[in-house]
């Protein structure tokens, strides 16, 4: 059945909830593997004697799939001269992007059974691959599932589920291998992991089927949409390619430097916790689960936008959701049988970030710039203290990179009209910084020593900063101003 959603929505449309939440399952997908790769990084590590750099390989096959699979979309739309979304349609693509994935997780039986890393890189790699194409036809999506102009806020909706998903996906892959791990021990049995990843393809092709037959639209309208967003639709320009557009170009770069900060300060947060405050690789799932935890704090705080909800309404929710989510990870770690009581203290951090969240008022280019500046507040932080300060400090830019993505992408596709579909492939390819910046951090972590080695991901919020203040006037002239827009008016 060929949907078309309507690109023409007024200021009074509404999120199409049926449509989204079917939607957000595969979010919740990126989310459950990213964060589980944390677990399987110390537990490679020790397995295959890998230094702290090689084992970081194992972001750098997941998150350069991204980039393969948005070359190929890219050299595929060129050989058939048209999109390749608009031509398949988009729920088919989420639909094709997940029986990929799925066909990855398969190699991890015979990986497991040799106990080769090649072919465990090689399963997360294909994973990726297919991960790309859903998130190339999602994200779009979510933008115009209602009014454009709260597409971050969908977006940042979405990624909350994404969340839910990082939060939950330490811990069940923890308790799958370490599971047959003898008590005392801290090394898993390599053929533990794969049970985890077959059933997880088993979903993936389930889900697949769910969307191939769900109300999800297959066509969108983006030149329409492209004009909704616009204050002053006469300076929007239809250029030739999207690499003509400056907020595309540079957001690309902050795509790569954004995913670089949040997956290498997970990555190699196990090593610096088991250095600095001698906690094992067994027992550091809830940890990882916090940092995972905090994105979706703080993206179920930043999801709040939009409600269609009243504005004292939406003011109470910003104060609610974060905590409630809060809960949600204090509460699956409980089931877990993990001791939450030293976590508790986390609640008063968690208050530092709706602070932040208030300040922005809900504008993508505003929110970038404060969240980003916190960012390497929380980082220099880090370096500086030790002990669960320090470890708390690291954590929190979890919270900071939250509603980063969202930002983001909204910028950098803002006015794209019927290049939407090419920029979004173009910032997927940039996914690949995940690998990259996790692989630099951990061979400078080998030379300088884990704590230091976070100056990486200092580096990367400064970009961030810097494309935040430049973005506002590159939009400005394009007739594009979010504070007239007003789409976060509800914080």
């Amino acid at each position: 059945m060929q949907d078309t959603l309507q690109g023409t929505l007024d200021n009074h449309s509404k999120t199409k909830w049926a449509q989204f939440g079917t939607l957000i399952t595969v979010f919740f997908f990126w989310g459950f593997v990213a964060a589980s790769n944390d677990i399987l990084i110390p537990v490679f590590k020790k397995a295959f004697d890998l230094s702290q750099g090689e084992s970081q390989l194992v972001s750098v096959a997941f998150y350069v799939a991204y980039t393969v699979g948005s070359l190929i979309y890219f050299g595929i739309s060129k050989a058939i001269g048209s999109d390749l979304l608009n031509k398949i349609g988009y729920k088919n693509g989420i639909a094709l992007g997940l029986i990929i994935s799925a066909l990855g997780t398969l190699l991890f039986y015979p990986a497991a059974n040799n106990a080769s890393f090649t072919l465990m890189i090689s399963g997360l790699f294909i994973v990726g691959l297919g991960f790309s194409l859903q998130q190339i036809a999602a994200n779009p999506l979510a933008i115009v599932m209602g009014d454009p102009r709260t597409g971050a806020q969908r977006l940042t909706m979405a990624g909350g589920i994404n969340n839910f998903g990082t939060t939950i996906g330490p811990l069940l892959v923890s308790f799958a291998i370490f599971g047959s791990v003898s008590s005392g021990s801290s090394v898993a049995s390599i053929e533990s992991v794969k049970t985890p990843y077959l059933i997880l393809g088993i979903a993936f092709v389930l889900v697949a089927i769910f969307i191939k037959f769900s109300s999800v639209p297959n066509k969108i309208d983006l030149d329409a949409v492209a004009k909704e967003e616009a204050v002053e639709a006469d300076k929007l320009s239809d250029k030739k390619s999207a690499f003509h557009y400056p907020q595309l170009i540079m957001g690309m770069i902050a795509i790569f430097v954004y995913v670089g900060v949040e997956v290498s300060t997970a990555s190699n947060l196990p090593d610096y916790l088991e250095k600095y405050l001698g906690i094992s690789t067994e027992k550091v799932a809830p940890y990882i689960s916090l940092y995972w935890a905090s994105l979706m704090i703080g993206r179920w705080t930043g999801a709040v936008g939009a409600f269609d909800v009243k504005a004292g309404t939406k003011k109470m929710l910003g104060f609610f959701m974060p905590y409630l989510a809060f809960g949600v990870f204090l509460f699956v770690n409980t089931i877990a049988n993990h001791d939450v009581s030293g976590f508790y203290i986390y609640a008063l951090v968690i208050a530092v970030m709706i602070v932040c969240d208030i300040l922005s008022k809900g504008n993508p280019v505003r929110m970038l710039l404060i969240f980003s500046s916190a960012g390497i507040i929380s980082l220099c932080t880090g370096m500086l203290t030790s002990g669960m300060v320090s470890a708390y400090a690291f954590m929190s830019v979890g919270l900071f990179c939250s509603t980063l993505w969202p930002c983001i992408f909204t910028i950098a596709v803002a006015g794209l009209g019927r290049h939407t579909n090419q920029g979004s492939s173009l910032l997927i390819m940039m996914i690949m910084g995940g690998g990259i910046v996790s692989w630099v951090q951990g061979v400078m972590a080998d030379q300088v020593g884990i704590q230091f080695s976070y100056v990486v991901g200092v580096l990367c919020f400064a970009y961030l900063v810097f494309y935040a203040i430049r973005a506002k006037s590159l939009l400005k002239a394009q007739g594009i101003d979010f504070d007239k827009l007003g789409s976060g008016s509800g914080h």
